[in-house]
Formats: C-alpha cells, sequence, structure tokens
C-alpha cells in the first residue's frame, strides 16, 4: 500500500490544494518500508488528484480538504483521512495500527462565498479548513 501525506516541515499541511509537497509512504502488513518526499510542482486544487494518482497512491492522510477535491480523489480510488494534524509519520503509524483519529466530514468552507464571487487567488480574506 502506498499512503501519502499533505506535507510540510515534519507535519500534516492544512491545505490540502495549497500543499507544495507529499510525504509518501511505502507500507506492507504494519511495517513502513520507505519514505520519500515529493514536490507538487505547482499543481493545485483538481490536478493533485491526478498527480497521487499517477504516483500510485492508495491512501491520503491531509488537513483541510474542499468538496472538488475529495470528489477528485474518490474518482481516483484514493481513499482520504481528512481532517488530521500533527506529526506525518505519527499520523501514518497510527493509520497503520488502526488508531488514527480523523473527520470523516472534513470540509474547507472557503471556495463558498456567494454565487457571484470567485476567488482564484484565494487572497480574498480569512477562511478556515477543517
Amino acid at each position: 500500500m502506498k499512503i501519502a501525506v499533505a506535507y510540510e516541515n515534519g507535519n500534516i499541511f492544512q491545505h490540502f490544494g495549497h500543499t507544495e509537497q507529499f510525504k509518501l509512504y511505502h507500507v506492507e502488513g504494519e511495517k513502513i518500508l520507505s519514505s520519500e518526499v515529493v514536490d507538487t510542482n505547482g499543481s493545485g486544487h483538481g490536478a493533485l488528484a491526478g498527480l497521487l494518482s499517477s504516483l500510485g497512491v492508495d491512501v491520503l492522510i491531509c488537513g483541510g480538504i474542499g468538496a472538488g477535491a475529495q470528489n477528485a480523489l474518490k474518482e481516483a480510488g484514493i481513499k482520504l483521512y481528512g481532517g488530521v494534524s500533527g506529526n506525518a509519520d505519527g499520523a501514518v503509524e497510527s493509520l497503520i495500527y488502526g488508531m488514527l483519529s480523523y473527520d470523516p466530514n472534513v470540509s474547507c468552507n472557503h471556495h463558498d462565498h456567494g454565487e457571484d464571487h470567485v476567488c482564484g487567488s484565494h487572497g480574498c480574506g480569512s477562511h478556515s479548513c477543517h
């Protein structure tokens, strides 16, 4: 199994669509065989699911994530564990042992500012991702 974690400085990055790196873990049973950090090369929201799919990822652990990205991951057959924070390595170990705390209803609401609002640069004020 291959697990990806939205990654920044050893921790789980909290905004999936803006993550610049993923840490990939190659897991067999309850053992991590290897891990590596890969750059997203500027891929954003929708393209990240395709990147993860091309890397052979089975599972994603992340913080906040919007509905569009969730749907793209589902279509790619990637299982999502969202709403997770803290140390990336610790989260993967918790997942392996069936003890990962995550939010099955994770959402990222900064994309919904009303029908006429477009927030292409994400510079439109505060938002929250849970």
